[in-house]
């Protein structure tokens, strides 16, 4: 599915009982973090290299660097880390593909507690918190 797909399917595709995503700031991500709640990290391979990723996250890539996404596959490997009453959040690099990310989880597939880190792994970084190396 591609982005633009996704985009359509996102808002063109109305649905009544959803919840809000919660926008988090670095702050906000500590708190969660220290609770337990599970990160999914976006980001490609690549990304991951090249910055390095909160420690505990899932390494989930939904895009691929054509901007299209296997949603079905994506969202088996979710389910198997988290059921859709329970609260999770999402990182990539600035915050962008979390937010259509999230949106999507929310509006449609049924998430109750979307977290959205809206400044991405690059705010995160130039807060000095702390990255490790992927595994």
């Amino acid at each position: 599915m591609s982005r633009l797909s996704l985009i359509f399917l996102l808002f063109l595709t109305p649905q009544l009982l959803s919840a809000e995503v919660k926008e988090l700031t670095n702050e906000q991500l500590s708190k969660l973090i220290s609770t337990g709640v599970p990160i999914i990290d976006i980001r490609r391979k690549e990304e991951w290299s090249e910055t390095g990723i909160i420690e505990g996250s899932h390494l989930s890539t939904f895009f691929d660097k054509n901007g299209k996404a296997n949603v079905n596959e994506w969202l088996t490997a979710l389910n198997l880390l988290v059921q859709k009453d329970q609260p999770l959040i999402l990182i990539c690099r600035t915050g962008r593909r979390t937010g259509l990310v999230a949106k999507f989880l929310d509006e449609k597939i049924g998430y109750k507690k979307v977290y959205n880190v809206t400044s991405g792994i690059k705010k995160w970084i130039k807060g000095n918190n702390p990255i490790i190396p992927p595994t």
